[in-house]
């Protein structure tokens, strides 16, 4: 019996118009698209009237989902991962997903990327030199870690990269701020807001001048949020 074919599809992060010919014939031609949230990938299987099934896969899921879906694909289905916005397994669980069916299925399944836009990349082809190399954090932790990845961040002799949520953006450019104190001048960062959206905005500075125009505008503070350390 032959095993089905797991695909990695990225998706867009804002302007719905910012997805591949390719990953829209695989979500019309798979059994089942794995979501983060059915409810957002459904705002998009919509828009481009996909009627496929869903199922949702995501951080909290617990092992009787993980079974499920690898019963899917042992039993031939093809299924097709993605993720609220962006490229599944970049700073979120698909990551552990493609691991679960490569450990429990070996080689008789395919995994194949279906690749498209990231934040990462965009925020990084924005950013201007400095970034040929980098090192990307994804999110910081929120508590324990967080000082320790903080401190690698600015000790780096790479440009990095990081993501940040609306509720600690402010609390990560203050923190910026003080280990400044540990090198010499203060770092110069690019921070890339609501990209490819409506109101994208990038803000360049010091971490205490880029808070200072987030400040500005109540609007500035909404949104996800990419933070660039130029080296």
């Amino acid at each position: 019996m032959s095993q089905g074919t797991l695909y990695i599809v990225a998706t867009p992060i804002g302007n719905l118009e910012d997805i591949t010919l390719r990953a829209l014939r695989t979500l019309k031609e798979v059994d089942v698209v794995l979501c983060e949230d059915t409810r957002e990938t459904r705002k998009l299987l919509d828009h481009y009237q996909i009627k496929t099934a869903t199922l949702s896969y995501h951080q909290h899921s617990d092992d009787l989902k993980v079974d499920k879906i690898i019963s899917l694909l042992y039993a031939g289905q093809n299924l097709a991962l993605v993720t609220d916005a962006g490229t599944p397994g970049i700073s979120d669980p698909g990551g552990r997903l493609v691991s679960l069916v490569r450990e429990n299925l070996g080689e008789a399944v395919a995994v194949v990327a279906i690749p498209g836009i990231s934040a990462l990349t965009s925020a990084v082809s924005l950013a201007g030199q400095g970034f040929d190399r980098f090192l990307f954090l994804g999110f910081a932790p929120h508590k324990k870690g967080r000082q320790t990845m903080l401190k690698e961040a600015v000790a780096s002799p790479y440009s990095v990269v990081m993501y940040e949520s609306k509720h600690r953006i402010l609390k990560l450019l203050d923190e910026l701020n003080k280990l400044t104190t540990t090198v010499e001048g203060s770092l110069e960062i690019v921070v890339a807001r609501e990209l490819t959206k409506m109101h994208e905005s990038l803000y360049f500075g010091s971490p205490d001048e880029v808070k200072q125009k987030l400040l500005s505008q109540e609007t500035n503070l909404k949104g996800e949020f990419v933070v660039l350390i130029r080296k």
